[in-house]
């Protein structure tokens, strides 16, 4: 039978800090035995015009897939 989730309030302090500020992307978050072992951000910044040289600002748009890269992936183990 499977054991029940253990996710206390540094494990939700955890996830909600990997989340901050993410505009696009995801968290992969791997459960063995009933605790959270790791967790991995993938964030993507999209840029209009497709230049990755590019610094976004305030007036910039995100648009499609064009200019997708792949800028952040943290792990966090049992802690």
């Amino acid at each position: 039978m499977a054991k029940p989730l253990k996710v206390d309030e540094i494990w939700l302090e955890r996830i909600a800090g990997l989340l901050d500020e993410m505009e696009f992307g995801s968290l992969h978050i791997v459960v063995h035995e009933g605790q959270i072992v790791q967790m991995e951000r993938t964030e993507r910044k999209r840029f209009e015009n497709g230049n990755a040289n590019a610094t976004p600002n305030a007036n910039t748009r995100y648009s499609g897939e064009t200019g997708s890269r792949r800028t952040d992936s943290r792990s966090v183990g049992r802690g």
